[in-house]
C-alpha cells in the first residue's frame, strides 16, 4: 500500500481587518474594566449645597436636604437658616438655594408647595366664619368687639407676626392691609407660641392670629382649645388651599441663579419628586395630591 505523505497545512492569518477588529474589541473590553467604575462614579452626582432660609421651614428643610443626601451619598447639603435677605445669598453666590414666598426679579424660582394660612381662635369663641373684609377690620382695628362679628361680647385681641415673617406679607397682602395691622397688635414670632398665646386669652379678651395652617390643623387634632375660622364661607384644608378655593395662602418657593448647576437642578427635581412632595406634605401642602 502506497503511503501517502500528510498535507502540509498551511497557516493563513486573519485579514488585517479582522485581526484589527479582534484587536479593538479586546481593548475596549480591557477599557471599559479599567475606567468604566471610573466613568460610573464621575457621573454620580457629588459636591456641596448651600440651602439658607428664615422663615418656619426650616424643620421641612432639613428633611428634605437629609433624604436628598440619602438618595445621593457624594453630596452635602449644608442647611443654614435664620439668615438675613437669603434671596441675596443666592445672588451673590454666597449660597445655591433660597426658601422663601415671593420672586425675585434677578432669580429664577421653582415651587414646591403650599402654605395655607388660617385664622386661629380660642375655642370657646363661637364666631361661625369671616369674611375678607371684615378679617381686614379686626386685623386693622377698625372692628374691636367680637359680637361686631357674629361672635361673644368681648374684647378683640390681635395678634401680628414680625415685620420679616414671610407669612406676614402673604397675609397682609391677600387682605390689602400692608402696614397696616393695629399698633397695639401683640407681635409674637414662633407659631407654637401664637397657639399657647390664643388657646391662654380668656375673657373680658378673646385673641385672633393668623398661623401657617399645618401648625393650626396640627393644634386642633391634638386637642388644643383653638379653632379655625372659614374664610368667605369656605373650610381652611389642604385641598382648598391646593385648588384655591381657600385663597390665604402663600406658595413654598427655592430661588436659585437663572444658570443653576447640575446639583441644583437635581436638588429641584428630587424636590418635586413624589418622594420629595411626601416630604414638603407632612408640614405643608404637596403641589399634588397623591
Amino acid at each position: 500500500m502506497q503511503h501517502r505523505p500528510t498535507p502540509h497545512i498551511r497557516y493563513r492569518p486573519a485579514p488585517p481587518t479582522q485581526q484589527m477588529t479582534l484587536s479593538a474589541f479586546i481593548s475596549t473590553i480591557v477599557w471599559l474594566m479599567t475606567w468604566g467604575t471610573s466613568l460610573v462614579l464621575a457621573d454620580e452626582l457629588a459636591g456641596n449645597l448651600v440651602l439658607v432660609g428664615n422663615g418656619p421651614e426650616q424643620t421641612v428643610m432639613e428633611s428634605l436636604a437629609r433624604a436628598f443626601e440619602k438618595a445621593h451619598p457624594r453630596v452635602y447639603v449644608d442647611v443654614l437658616w435664620d439668615q438675613q435677605n437669603p434671596a441675596d445669598m443666592v445672588k451673590s453666590g454666597r449660597a445655591h438655594l433660597a426658601v422663601g414666598s415671593l420672586p425675585h426679579p434677578d432669580l429664577a424660582h421653582t415651587q414646591i408647595g403650599w402654605d395655607g394660612i388660617g385664622l386661629i381662635v380660642h375655642l370657646s369663641n363661637f364666631t361661625k366664619e369671616l369674611s375678607r373684609q371684615q378679617a381686614s377690620l379686626l386685623f386693622t382695628g377698625a372692628i374691636t368687639e367680637w359680637a361686631d362679628v357674629g361672635g361673644p361680647e368681648t374684647k378683640v385681641l390681635v395678634i401680628d407676626r414680625p415685620s420679616d415673617h414671610p407669612i406676614r406679607t402673604a397675609f397682609e397682602s391677600y387682605l390689602g392691609i400692608t402696614d397696616n395691622i393695629s399698633s397695639t397688635a401683640k407681635i409674637i414670632s414662633s407659631d407654637d407660641q401664637v397657639i399657647k398665646t390664643v388657646a391662654g386669652t380668656l375673657p373680658p379678651q378673646s385673641a385672633i392670629a393668623y398661623i401657617s395652617l399645618n401648625a393650626g390643623l396640627s393644634a386642633v387634632s391634638s386637642g388644643v382649645a383653638v379653632r379655625l375660622l372659614p374664610l368667605d364661607k369656605v373650610e381652611p384644608e389642604a385641598p382648598t388651599v391646593r385648588d384655591g378655593r381657600y385663597g390665604l395662602r402663600r406658595p413654598l418657593l427655592l430661588l436659585s441663579r437663572p444658570d443653576p448647576n447640575s446639583l441644583v437642578q437635581a436638588f429641584l427635581a428630587f424636590a418635586l419628586s413624589a418622594a420629595g412632595q411626601s416630604i414638603i406634605g407632612s408640614e405643608y401642602i404637596a403641589l399634588k395630591h397623591e
